[in-house]
C-alpha cells in the first residue's frame, strides 16, 4: 500500500514540477541568478519530500512549491521592470581587471581569489593578462573578457569584407525519415530530394542518418554507419 502511495505522490510531484517549470520559464544554468539557483534547489527538495512522504497530506509540500515558484516569477518580473530591483535581486556586473589594473577590492567583494581568476582566464584562452583589456564578473557568476584590439580575432569588417548572411540549414532527412515541412520550406519536393540522395550513391532514404539543405540549395548527406572511428583519441 505504501508503494502505491509513493507512486501516486511521485507522479503528482513530477506533474507539479513540470507545470511550475513552465510557469517559471526555461533558462540555462549559466543564466540563473544565485536566487533562482537556490530557489530551484529548494523546489526540487520539496518535490522529493512530497514524493516520499508517507502521510496522506501532500497538499502542504505542494503549496510550498507553488509559493516558491510564485516568488521566483514575481522577482523575475520585478527585475525586468525596475533597474533598482534588478541590482538588488540579481546583482551588478563588477570590473575585476581593466587596462592593466587588477581591482583588489572588487575581487574581494566578489569572493574571488587570484588563483580562481587566472583559472577562468586560462579556460577562456587567455594565458597572459597582457592580452586582456577588461575582465568583468557578471551577475550570473561568469566572467566576460574583452581582449585588446590587436589580440582579438580578425573580423571581416576589419578588412572591408561583407560576407553573405549566414542562414540556418534545413534538416530534410533525420534518421531515415523525410522532414516534409522542412523540405517544403526549401522550395523542393520529395522527388528532388531523392535525386539529390542518389547523387551521393544512396538509393534508400532509410540509409541516410542526416541530410541538410542550405539557402543555396547545397545538400549535405551523412550516411548511417555502424563502424567505429579508426583512431579514437578521446579515450
Amino acid at each position: 500500500m505504501e508503494i502505491l502511495h509513493i507512486i501516486y505522490t511521485s507522479a503528482g510531484s513530477v506533474a507539479a514540477l513540470f507545470l511550475l517549470t513552465k510557469l517559471i520559464g526555461y533558462r540555462q544554468m549559466s543564466q540563473l541568478s544565485m536566487f533562482d539557483y537556490i530557489n530551484g534547489i529548494t523546489i526540487g527538495s520539496i518535490a522529493a519530500e512530497m514524493a516520499t512522504a508517507l502521510e496522506d497530506d501532500f497538499l502542504k509540500p505542494l503549496t510550498a512549491m507553488i509559493v516558491y515558484s510564485l516568488f521566483t516569477v514575481l522577482f523575475s518580473k520585478l527585475s525586468a521592470k525596475s533597474i533598482h530591483a534588478r541590482n538588488i535581486i540579481i546583482g551588478r556586473a563588477v570590473v575585476l581587471y581593466d587596462n592593466g589594473t587588477l581591482f583588489y577590492k572588487n575581487m574581494k567583494k566578489s569572493n574571488m581569489d587570484m588563483g580562481e581568476f587566472l583559472t577562468q582566464c586560462r579556460i577562456s584562452g587567455y594565458f597572459d593578462l597582457d592580452e586582456l583589456q577588461t575582465a568583468v564578473l557578471e551577475p550570473n557568476g561568469r566572467i566576460s573578457f574583452l581582449p585588446k584590439s590587436d589580440k582579438r580575432p580578425l573580423k571581416p569588417s576589419d578588412i572591408q569584407l561583407k560576407p553573405d548572411t549566414d542562414m540556418l540549414v534545413a534538416n530534410v532527412i533525420v534518421d531515415g525519415n523525410i522532414m516534409y515541412e522542412n523540405l517544403k520550406h526549401t522550395g523542393h519536393d520529395e522527388q528532388w530530394l531523392r535525386n539529390q540522395i542518389k547523387a551521393f550513391g544512396i538509393s534508400d532514404i532509410k540509409d541516410v542518418f542526416l541530410a541538410t539543405c542550405d539557402i543555396h540549395n547545397k545538400v549535405c548527406v551523412y550516411k548511417r554507419t555502424f563502424r567505429q572511428p579508426a583512431n579514437d583519441v578521446l579515450n
